[in-house]
């Protein structure tokens, strides 16, 4: 071939391989069927990309001026490979050819195959016999005939579009799903795609058709039109039917509006909108409803008392520069009950936590404000839940680490501004024990606290780590005492001034001594610790509110912390070591060993624990005697898939099992169980009465290669009582899933709008999916394909 020719048959070549116009298509659909190289009618290629062609026979018709590769020919071009039985250029018509069996590959691995490949020299018209398109992600495309018209349009004849692979066993059969269609039509000016006379298939059988339907191509990220409708049913609001549409209105803001029906409650209007700026979004939603039956609820709740009922909701986050960022979300319903019985997706919490925040986030620093205000969402009307929650505004965290060593270690600081008001008391008891939850009136904390350590290493292996702390706490007190007398009686020394100050130093050392242990087929590392903190007692103990440390629990994730508390209104005070042990063991066999275990000792000074506070929150916790119970966890993992775990904490006298858990659990290819029990004892004064026992079993069995049943339950064995359960089916193969499930909880205190409700959810991957009901929270997540 003449060199001069060659530059031309490159020409040709990348028109050619343009037919990769007909190869790579988008993942969504009615998109599938629009390809990216469809939009633009050149690829981008530089003039200096190399061409190697390979063939049996390279001929060239001077009379005919056609140029022929035959046999076996292959061509590499710009990422694009091409193999096919015949390659021809007519310098007459200024066609470029591909027959016989021909494959191309494009460079981002989408394959097409097919008969014949005829483009024009123009790049702008094109005709390709016995289409295949198959993709990286198995998605394909197969019709009779494609060709490219007018430079603009692309259109498919008898095409037929899946996401499942064919049977191996017999590929004739048809696949699980498919999307079939006399024509598509993809238009590269209005950039759409319009299916004609399409119809959806399952197993072979027409499920539904439609005459035509015009969708956006790829190009297209947003565009208004109607999304798949979604189907509800549950027991007091009936069968409801959601559909949305979505509608853009510029290209940085968009909304939603949903219309729901129920046949017991009537209709249900939810609109969405969202804004996109420069620097963050901002989303307004709004929803409500004018019941048709409210009586069909619990009655005397907020549920039944109710006729019209509504909630406006926004939300908003912005990135101020790459290192400060603010943003919020609010809510506001009218009855306490709204979203949360109409599963207003994002909305439905049982408490929803209003707040707004501004975080900073350095290399050695961060910083953290935030208020909030808690919207307990229940059915009682008369619940006064919500108004005994603070309402916090605001609380602010700073931390910061020294970027140099001080005397060789590390100097941290942590600042705390806490304030915040209640309109309610929140005082109740249980029995016999009184506990002052929050008290009515104003209270401001400034917390802060200053920290260095630095660990040794010794010859001999030894971990030796000294540490210095203090701290300081200003306080502004506009609180109501909590009563000496009357219904409720708090004993402790309480201090009613307007102001106060407290303080704490702490000098503490921590010993490790890790000990490696090798055998043949095994690893072991047993690490002692030890720990002694001395510090002074803690400073008007039981005397301050206490808002954020009354969350406490006392087990081995904890025991080697610094102050146990779980805010900075309380503090750990007094002298007391920590003692135990670390162990991890690995075996060439597959199995593995964990555990921890210990025992924390008050050795001078007042236990903390053991103070009058407004909750008791050191009672009956396993730390309130100068000689902690044992507290421990350990689990084990075998290659059979067996696992067991287990958390506890023992009576230090005789060895009562006082609270943790034991799970265990079993796996293999086709099953897959969990069973968890939990005991936590009575602690009356901490506001438990009685002992807490309860057994949690789920599980999930795959049969039938795509076929997997599901179910759990939840007993409470001191009432004897079923308090949650589920059983569901899900099918799951590589193009499609469906999963059904019914749930049934039970509710004592009428805070829900449903014992029960059945879910399910139909997914056809790369088209979409179809709800029915509410979320499926007891999906098998346990089990994994």
């Amino acid at each position: 071939m003449a060199a001069g020719d060659r530059k031309t048959l490159s020409k040709q070549l990348v028109a050619l391989l343009l037919g990769a116009a007909l190869s790579t298509y988008s993942n969504g659909f009615p998109a599938a069927f629009a390809q990216d190289a469809l939009q633009g009618l050149r690829p981008n290629v530089s003039a200096d990309q190399k061409l190697i062609l390979s063939a049996n026979e390279l001929v060239y018709n001077k009379d005919a001026q056609i140029v022929s590769a035959i046999g076996g020919v292959q061509i590499n071009y710009a990422g694009y490979r091409l193999v096919a039985q015949r390659v021809e250029y007519n310098q007459q018509t200024r066609r470029l050819m591909a027959l016989g069996n021909v494959e191309l590959i494009a460079p981002d691995g989408n394959r097409m195959y097919g008969d014949k490949i005829d483009i024009t020299d123009d790049f702008a018209n094109g005709f390709v016999n016995a289409l295949r398109i198959e993709t990286p992600d198995n998605t394909r495309l197969v019709a009779e005939t494609g060709q490219r018209v007018g430079g603009t349009q692309m259109i498919l004849n008898r095409g037929v579009y899946t996401a499942c692979l064919p049977c191996a066993e017999r590929p004739e059969r048809p696949p699980f799903w498919q999307v079939k269609a006399e024509r598509v039509i993809q238009d590269g000016v209005k950039h759409t795609i319009r299916l004609e006379k399409a119809r959806f298939e399952l197993l072979g059988h027409p499920l539904a058709y439609v005459p035509w339907i015009e969708v956006p191509d790829n190009t297209v990220k947003r565009k208004s039109g109607f999304l798949f409708p979604t189907f509800s049913a549950s027991q007091n609001l009936g069968f409801g039917l959601s559909v949305p549409y979505y509608y853009v209105i510029s290209p940085s803001s968009d909304v939603t509006v949903t219309g729901t029906g129920y046949t017991t409650q009537g209709f249900l209007a939810d609109a969405e909108f969202r804004q996109r700026f420069e620097n963050g979004t901002h989303t307004l939603r709004v929803a409500g409803i004018d019941q048709l039956s409210p009586g069909t609820f619990t009655p005397g709740t907020s549920d039944a008392e109710n006729d019209f009922r509504g909630v406006v909701a926004s939300k908003g986050a912005f990135r101020i520069n790459p290192r400060w960022a603010f943003g919020w979300d609010v809510m506001v319903q009218s009855d306490n009950n709204f979203a949360r019985t109409y599963n207003l997706k994002g909305l439905d919490e049982s408490t929803h936590t209003n707040q707004v925040y501004l975080t900073g986030l350095g290399k050695r620093n961060y910083f953290d404000l935030r208020s909030f205000y808690f919207d307990v969402q229940n059915a009682d009307p008369n619940d006064v839940a919500e108004k005994q929650q603070a309402i916090v505004y605001p609380v602010m965290d700073y931390h910061f680490v020294a970027p140099q060593p001080l005397a060789g270690g590390e100097l941290s600081a942590d600042v705390n501004f806490t304030n915040l008001s209640r309109t309610h008391d929140d005082f109740y008891s249980v029995a016999g024990f009184d506990r002052f939850r929050g008290l009515e009136g104003q209270t401001s904390r400034l917390t802060g606290e200053l920290e260095w350590k630095r660990t040794f290493v010794t010859p001999q292996g030894f971990l030796i780590t000294p540490l210095l702390a203090a701290r300081g706490d200003a306080l502004a007190l506009n609180m109501t005492p909590p009563p000496t007398s009357g219904t409720f009686v708090y004993d402790g020394n309480y201090d009613d001034g307007n102001a106060a100050t407290r303080s704490m130093f702490t000098a503490g050392l921590e010993m490790r001594y890790p000990i490696l242990g090798t055998t043949a087929n095994s690893t072991h590392l047993f690490e002692p610790i030890v720990q002694v903190y001395a510090r002074p007692d803690e400073r008007l103990a039981g005397s301050l509110p206490n808002e954020d440390a009354q969350s406490f629990v006392f087990d081995a994730t904890n025991l080697f912390e610094r102050d146990k508390f779980s805010g900075y209104d309380r503090i750990e005070g007094g002298t007391r070591a920590n003692v135990g042990f670390q162990y991890t063991g690995t075996f060439d066999n597959g199995y593995k060993l964990h555990g921890i275990f210990g025992q924390s000792y008050q050795l001078g000074g007042q236990n903390s624990f053991d103070t009058a506070d407004l909750v008791n929150v050191g009672a009956d916790s396993g730390l309130e005697t100068d000689v902690s119970d044992f507290v421990g966890l350990g689990g084990i993992e075998t290659p059979q898939g067996v696992a067991l775990a287990a958390s506890y904490r023992l009576d230090e006298k005789d060895l009562d099992f006082r609270r943790g858990d034991l799970t265990a659990g079993y796996q293999t290819d086709n099953f897959q169980g969990q069973m968890i029990y939990t005991h936590v004892s009575a602690q009356p004064e901490y506001g438990f009465a009685e002992d807490n026992d309860e057994i949690q079993a789920k599980a999930a069995v795959k049969f039938k290669d795509y076929w997997t049943v599901f179910g759990g339950v939840a007993w409470d064995l001191q009432d004897n009582t079923v308090v949650r359960k589920t059983i569901g089916l899900t099918y799951e193969d590589e193009c499609t899933i469906f999963t059904i499930a019914y749930i049934d909880k039970r509710d004592t205190t009428a805070e829900t709008a449903s014992d029960w409700s059945i879910g399910a959810r139909l997914t056809f991957r790369t088209l979409g999916d179809i709800n029915l009901g509410t979320p499926i929270d007891a999906s098998p997540t346990i089990y994994q394909n």
